[in-house]
């Protein structure tokens, strides 16, 4: 799959080594990389699937 086109946004979690970096894309998907491997593979998700999932990752419910 090619890289979504449009703006890409640095998670406000992210440090500034950028060790563990995301970037996230909203659009008509939402697209999720590694901020060190730009050209590297994109996860994909429905919109409301991702809201989903940081709901779930704020009230700690994904914890293993």
């Amino acid at each position: 799959m090619r890289q979504p086109e449009g703006v890409w946004f640095k998670s406000s979690k992210s440090g500034p080594n950028c060790d563990n970096c995301v970037e996230v894309r909203d659009g008509q998907v939402v697209a999720v990389r590694d901020t060190k491997d730009r050209q590297g593979p994109v996860l994909v998700f429905a919109p409301a699937s991702f809201q989903a999932f940081v709901a779930a990752a704020a009230r700690g419910a994904l914890t293993a």
